[in-house]
């Protein structure tokens, strides 16, 4: 959409930002002797029935081409828009010579409705009728814009702002640096915000926000704690974003800190911080912390429901997911999509297909529920893990909807583990029409070529890769030992314990060895390596250097929680078990599908993973 001119001349100096009744001659309106009763009732008024009902009164007392008297209704439509903003449209459409007043009043509704784009396409109009925004208009416009995700409107809007010298307003900047968060211009929300002299809490929680929302956590931490510096008071909204950060680090004595400071300062009252703690405990791996956040709240709504069956599913622990799911009905809680997301998740781990397959269809059948793409992609991931690749292939073909690369790539990902090459490459076939950019999908071609010694085939995908710029996606795993975040590569040697790293895996490689441990060279696919060169290469796997690190550097007995960016590695999955069995300790390693918890030689998973 593109923003019309203003009005002539709009730089120049003697045109105000407000309307000059000289440019814009509007007649004066007749104050009418009286209000109807049925005005003072707009409080009260709870569904568009009853404010027709009082339009009606209106109506009959000779009030309803009174402009007053229309903005009143309009107002109360723009604070309640869920259902009213056609309504307040129409009335809106009656006055013949609207203000700016009226014009900030209905863009504001349309910018809380579903449609708020609309809002622009007011404004537009607004700008063709000759009349000025001023420092109210903006705010209401930027809101719609980042609901929308209408980046290139918000550009055009800004522009507009800065022509009329409001975009360093104080209502107009913080929305400012909102929209370009929500629209994910993390760069342009953090240039704006740098700029301002005094930044509210409003443009603090909006910048956080971003980073969290663009995986950014340390930044956004970052910004936490200089707003701590400041004389300003975080909000509810600023426990959100911080502890999505926590989350996305996988830093659980972080987050216990900061659940310590949200009882402090009294945000565990909100409904929506608690149901944050849940899904940060439950991403830190701390399902126990989790389980006792929710059971300690008072009041729960769907989404903490929803978070509590998640953390459940990507546990391990499908029949306590689906267990809830049923008490939650039960308490005559209704279900949405994030609930359905984790009961099919749960299904999907726990090998329950043909409970899966009721859920699922439950959703559209008994509480109207359209499935989305990552509902999809769980039957998609359901039906794969349970080796019914033929009929997850025809699942994807017969889809309402065009199927994305995701859901190819979790078919492929599952072609790979259960060595089905004719139908990997039927896949990626179907992938590389959509997207040829990703890594992971020539990786897991290569290596079932490799599997099947086709190694002419892999030659070709290795060469393929270079000549289209695709690169492989290292893998990295994470630790969080002294509230300190260590981060470690496969053959990592930059740490400063590399070398009593290296030095504590070939002796524990031994050990393990005595045990029952056989490395799996299976998993290393180059045939110019030798037996001993591939344990090499498998021994300094990311996952055991982190876990290495935990074991060297944490007390006898503590829990080691590691963090992976990939799917965690088979030999690795083996040797952890192992591990947890020699030291006592339990290990918690979240990959990039879900949580492994090994404890005495076992790991959650049952090895379905």
């Amino acid at each position: 959409m593109t923003i019309s001119t203003l009005p002539p001349n709009p730089m120049s100096p003697q045109i105000p930002i407000t309307n000059d009744p000289n440019r814009h001659p509007i007649p004066k309106q007749r104050k009418p002797p009286y209000y109807p009763a049925s005005i003072s009732l707009l409080s009260k008024c709870k569904s568009l029935k009853q404010l027709q009902q009082i339009h009606a009164t209106i109506i009959k007392s000779q009030l309803h081409k009174d402009t007053p008297t229309l903005t009143k209704l309009i107002h109360f439509c723009s604070l309640n828009p869920s259902t009213t903003m056609d309504y307040a449209r129409h009335l809106f459409d009656q006055i013949p010579q609207p203000d700016v007043v009226l014009f900030n009043s209905l863009a504001r509704g349309y910018s809380r409705t579903h449609t708020p784009i609309r809002a622009v396409s007011l404004f537009a109009n607004m700008l063709s009728s000759g009349i000025f925004p001023d420092d109210y208009t903006f705010p209401s416009l930027l809101k719609a814009c980042a609901t929308a995700k209408a980046l290139e409107e918000g550009k055009q809007i800004h522009c507009l702002a800065a022509k009329l010298g409001l975009h360093r307003n104080i209502y107009v900047h913080p929305t400012l640096v909102n929209m370009y968060a929500e629209c994910g211009d993390v760069q342009a929300a953090r240039q704006l915000f740098d700029q301002m002299d005094q930044p509210c809490v409003v443009s603090y929680n909006a910048m956080i926000m971003a980073y969290a929302r663009s995986s950014l956590p340390n930044e956004a931490l970052a910004l936490f704690r200089e707003l701590q510096a400041s004389d300003l008071k975080p909000t509810d909204v600023t426990m959100l974003s911080v502890l999505s950060s926590c989350a996305l680090l996988g830093a659980l004595e972080l987050g216990k800190w900061m659940h310590e400071y949200i009882k402090k300062h009294g945000f565990d009252v909100y409904v929506k911080v608690n149901t944050a703690l849940i899904d940060m405990y439950s991403k830190c791996g701390s399902l126990e912390d989790a389980v006792c956040v929710f059971e300690k709240m008072g009041c729960r709504d769907t989404q903490a429901w929803s978070a509590m069956i998640v953390a459940y599913a990507i546990h391990g622990h499908g029949n306590r997911a689906i267990s809830l799911f049923e008490e939650m009905k039960w308490a005559g809680i209704r279900p949405d999509e994030i609930t359905f997301l984790g009961v099919l998740y749960a299904c999907s781990h726990t090998g329950l297909v043909d409970e899966g397959r009721q859920y699922f269809n439950s959703m559209r059948n008994h509480y109207g529920i359209n499935p989305g793409i990552k509902h999809y992609g769980c039957i998609v991931d359901l039906l794969s893990r349970a080796g019914l690749l033929d009929e997850a292939c025809k699942f994807i073909e017969s889809l309402p909807i065009k199927p994305t690369p995701i859901l190819w790539r979790t078919l492929l990902s599952a072609c790979g583990v259960h060595g089905n090459l004719e139908l990997g490459k039927h896949v990626i076939d179907r992938i590389f029409e959509l997207e040829d950019s990703h890594g992971g999908d020539y990786v897991i071609l290569s290596n079932m070529c490799a599997a099947n010694g086709r190694w002419k085939d892999v030659d070709y995908i290795r060469r393929l890769m270079k000549d289209r710029g695709v690169v492989k996606v290292p893998g990295c795993s994470s630790i969080e030992v002294s509230n300190v975040v260590h981060e470690f590569f496969s053959g990592d040697g930059t740490h400063p314990q590399s070398v009593e790293l290296h030095r504590m895996l070939d002796e524990l490689v031994k050990q393990l060895k005595l045990v029952g441990y056989v490395p799996d060279t299976s998993l290393v696919f180059h045939p110019d390596m030798t037996e001993e060169v591939k344990e090499v290469s498998l021994r300094y796997h990311s996952e055991k250097l982190a876990i290495a690190f935990g074991l060297i550097n944490s007390p006898p007995g503590t829990t080691i929680r590691v963090v992976k960016n990939l799917r965690v590695c088979g030999d690795c999955h083996s040797a952890a078990k192992l591990i947890s069995m020699i030291f006592n300790r339990q290990i918690i390693l979240r990959d990039l599908h879900r949580f492994h918890h090994f404890k005495d030689g076992s790991c959650s998973c049952g090895e379905f993973w």
